[in-house]
Order: C-alpha cells, then sequence, then structure tokens
C-alpha cells in the first residue's frame, strides 16, 4: 500500500471541509480550495482527520491513491497557511514592480514586460530584485513563479535572469582571449 496515501490528514481546528461525491471543498482563514477527485478514490472524514482510500490494487489506483492524499494535504495546507516561492532578479538594470493588478518587469528587453497577477494570487517585491509569489493553492503559486521565471531564464556566462533563491545556477566559463590552431 502506498505509504504516502496511507498517511491521515489531520484537520486543524479552524478547517471545514465538505465530501460532495466527488468533490471536496476545503475552507480556512485564508479561503476556500476545491477540487474533483477520481472516482476510483474516496475521501473520509473521521473525527478531525481525512482518510483516502482506494477500491482496488491496480497500478492506476495505487498511483491515484497516493496523488489524491497529496493533493487533499496540499489543500488543507493552503487555507491554513500558504503557500510562498521565492524569486532573485540578477543583472544590471533588472528590477520588478508591483502596479496595480501587475506586476512590471525591466528584463533588458527593448521594453518593460508587462505580467498580469492572476486572481488568488499576492507578488510583493522587496528591494526590486526579491519576489516573493504568495497563494493558498500551491499548483497555482509554483505555475506563477515558472511563468515568471521563463520570461529571463537565467543563463550560464553571467548568471543573468531570473531565478528561484534556492536555485544554483552552474556557471561556464568563457571564450579565452589567446584563440590558437
Amino acid at each position: 500500500m502506498s505509504r504516502t496515501g496511507r498517511k491521515i490528514i489531520p484537520i486543524p481546528d479552524k478547517v471545514k471541509v465538505k465530501l460532495a461525491g466527488e468533490a471536496i471543498e476545503v475552507e480556512g482563514p485564508l479561503g476556500k480550495l476545491s477540487r474533483k477527485i477520481h472516482p476510483i478514490i474516496k475521501v473520509v472524514q473521521k473525527d478531525k482527520s481525512l482518510e483516502v482510500q482506494r477500491s482496488d490494487d491496480q497500478p492506476q489506483t495505487r498511483s491515484l491513491h497516493g496523488l489524491t492524499r497529496a493533493l487533499v494535504a496540499n489543500m488543507v495546507h493552503g487555507v491554513t497557511e500558504g503557500f510562498t516561492r521565492e524569486l532573485d532578479i540578477q543583472g544590471v538594470g533588472y528590477r520588478a514592480e508591483v502596479k496595480g493588478s501587475d506586476l512590471n518587469l525591466t528584463l533588458g528587453f527593448s521594453h518593460p514586460v508587462v505580467f498580469p497577477i492572476p486572481a488568488g494570487i499576492k507578488i510583493t517585491v522587496d528591494k526590486q530584485t526579491h519576489l516573493v509569489v504568495k497563494g493558498q493553492d500551491r499548483e497555482l503559486v509554483g505555475q506563477v513563479a515558472a511563468n515568471i521565471r521563463e520570461l529571463r531564464p537565467p543563463e550560464p556566462y553571467k548568471g543573468k535572469g531570473i531565478r528561484y533563491s534556492d536555485e544554483v545556477v552552474r556557471r561556464k566559463a568563457g571564450k579565452t582571449a589567446a584563440g590558437g590552431k
């Protein structure tokens, strides 16, 4: 049996869980999340915890068991504490600022890049070069951070671009001055 799928998900006091057929809705201090669950998998609420159960031992069912448990646990964590992803901008003249519901980035292009901030996401900018992406949906936070990084990924020679704060960019040596035969 899946080790991840077997783990019981504790429900904090401030969180309400509604199970309706193949849908689960989790509501907490930071908001509300809902998700449709595959019909093979069943989520059962027991006292102050959730248990994910599977109907058979087929390979697809086993993989969905662990996946569903992780998704539901992320929903509970998201409505109580939320998720964050941090990005750093490196490069001369590279900077960012939030104006209304847009993120304005100067990344060395001939024009500033305007990134619309999706609903449910909050982006803060520290020192013009450090971005913090916050939200309750882990999947959305990660996707928004990846989309921002994709605008100017770090290059290996000078290290300029947008990178995750915990990312290590492998640097390459440039050309040597003496070209020989």
